[in-house]
């Protein structure tokens, strides 16, 4: 498969490592290598999929840009999920495809469905509140994490108590239907996610620890592979998680 990259930060240097090192695939294109380059058309052009790990201010652009040259495009990039709506339909008005995550990382996504499960179970217990920490390095652009935000989106679908989620630091009483989410921001961390259930009785935490990019880098390059050769508009999650109920088939 020929990857067209958008994006040579950490991620996009820790994809064509990954990339490089699996032999499977191969880069013909990274646009953006330096802060000042303009997006590679051409090698866009040449490209099975590409794969956008940029910034939330210029992914919009981006998003139209590859859609509009029919490429299949996997995007990791979060913060602009604002714009979800039209993003949608420029996918759907193009007849193209597109396949993007909160988070890649396998593990992240068996994350996802313990604290599923977790919720629906713990949700039925008057007793418990919860709320979650998530915790990232100095150099993460936003915040909460787009991680965090669809932790929240778990958590609210299956928590009866829980209608909204609340990011801001508060200076009162947290309302009972709230769920509060507090970001850190801070050092070199890869990623920390954690919920907590709390009662007067005792305390249940679960958490997710990410010890470096590969895990995304390998999420991403599973998602490139999904998403060839086909057309619509996709979550990763959700993609993951009718796979597992398939048994694993792709």
């Amino acid at each position: 498969m020929k990857i067209a990259l958008v994006g040579f930060g950490k991620m996009g240097r820790e994809l064509e490592d990954v990339i490089v090192q699996s032999g499977v695939h191969q880069i013909i294109s990274i646009s953006y290598k330096n802060r000042n380059d303009k997006i590679d058309i051409d090698g866009l052009k040449e490209s099975d999929v590409v794969i956008d790990f940029t910034s939330p201010e210029i992914i919009f652009s981006t998003i139209k840009t590859v859609i509009g040259l029919g490429k299949p495009m996997v995007v990791g990039t979060t913060g602009w999920y604002d714009k979800m709506p039209q993003v949608e339909r420029i996918v759907k008005k193009n007849k193209g495809s597109l396949i993007y995550g909160q988070n890649f990382s396998i593990g992240a996504n068996i994350f996802f469905s313990i604290i599923s499960f977790a919720s629906a179970l713990i949700g039925k217990y008057e007793d418990y509140d919860v709320f979650g920490i998530e915790t990232h390095h100095s150099g993460k652009k936003d915040s909460p994490s787009g991680t965090a935000r669809k932790l929240a989106e778990i958590i609210i679908k299956n928590y009866p108590k829980k209608t909204t989620l609340q990011v801001e630091k508060l200076d009162r009483q947290i309302r009972a239907e709230e769920l509060h989410f507090a970001s850190i921001r801070g050092g070199r961390n890869f990623g920390m996610h954690e919920i907590v259930f709390d009662s007067p009785a005792d305390e249940i935490r679960l958490s997710h620890q990410a010890w470096g990019r590969k895990g995304f880098a390998l999420g991403a390059i599973n998602a490139a592979e999904f998403i060839k050769g086909k057309k619509g508009f996709y979550n990763f999650n959700e993609i993951f998680a009718n796979q597992n109920r398939k048994g694993g088939d792709k």
